[in-house]
């Protein structure tokens, strides 16, 4: 009989870490940074958008603002039960894969740091655009796949060298090489999706791992394994993380990829996308190189 999990993430799961973490003081300076990004994107683009959907972010920073800038109608969709905010911003408990959101009936959506433990991203992603009005934007942010390599390949190393064999720890996120196909193929004209590498530096991996932690971001993989960690199995990937990914400080260092995506309901106005070859600029240009997430040193 075939076990293997139809599923990639348990979402259930991921709801109680969210809640522990939120409880506990969660860590969201990724999702800050993400939103003060996204919200400077928004600022360059000059319209005004009336009615607004957020989804999932940890924070409801973003929809409030939003809401207090103006916008007639802001819905916010969280997978957790929330506190009151502004009079403009309506709260709903719900699920970004199953968004119950009517068609044509919003002038922008965004979403900061959460669609990446989505189950079935290209069924999210028609989802937000079914629920665009025409030209209506989507803006979003998630993780992609160079997040935490240094922690898989320390983990992998020391399970597979502890064990003979690895097993799942460490989420696979989106290539951006894919997100613009994936756009286009949800229906969005004028796709664009960048990658932003973020450094973040610790005293040692297990300050990492408590950032994940209070972030709900800890192991959730429907492939994961049910049993204890083995013995010693931390403590020996602690020492090849700084072995292999420590600065000359002894400071380890862990690498988060923020994709950048963005995408408009189709419309007859909109510009028709340059001819292939005719660019003036190259993309590496443009986006820039890595950063180093400010004021992170933990």
């Amino acid at each position: 009989m075939d076990r293997t999990p139809t599923n990639i993430f348990d979402r259930a799961l991921i709801r109680r870490r969210l809640a522990r973490a939120r409880r506990a003081g969660p860590a969201d300076f990724l999702t800050q940074y993400a939103i003060e990004e996204l919200y400077e994107r928004l600022a360059g683009i000059k319209r005004d958008f009336t009615a607004v959907v957020e989804l999932g972010a940890s924070t409801p920073e973003l929809a409030a603002r939003l809401a207090d800038d103006g916008a007639r109608l802001v819905l916010r969709i969280s997978p957790l039960v929330e506190e009151a905010g502004p009079r403009a911003l309506l709260r709903l408990v719900g699920d970004e894969e199953a968004l119950p959101l009517a068609p044509e009936r919003f002038d922008l959506a965004a979403s900061a740091l959460a669609l990446h433990q989505v189950n079935d991203l290209p069924g999210a992603l028609i989802q937000i655009r079914r629920a665009l009005k025409p030209d209506g934007l989507f803006l979003g942010c998630l993780l992609g796949g160079r997040s935490l390599a240094e922690l898989r390949t320390a983990l992998g190393a020391a399970e597979s060298e502890l064990c003979g064999g690895i097993s799942p720890r460490v989420a696979p996120f989106a290539d951006v090489r894919d997100m613009g196909a994936l756009l286009q193929r949800a229906g969005f004209a004028l796709p664009v999706a960048d990658s932003e590498p973020l450094t973040v530096r610790y005293k040692d991996m297990f300050g990492l791992m408590a950032d994940l932690r209070a972030m709900g971001a800890t192991n959730a993989l429907e492939a994961r394994s049910r049993k204890p960690a083995p013995r010693g199995l931390f403590a020996r990937a602690a020492k090849l993380y700084a072995e292999r990914f420590s600065d000359p400080d002894g400071r380890v260092r862990a690498t988060f990829e923020l994709i950048f995506l963005s995408g408009w309901a189709p419309h007859e106005s909109q510009q028709k996308p340059l001819a292939p070859g005719s660019a003036k600029m190259r993309l590496a240009d443009a986006l820039g190189a890595g950063k180093i997430a400010p004021g992170r040193d933990a």
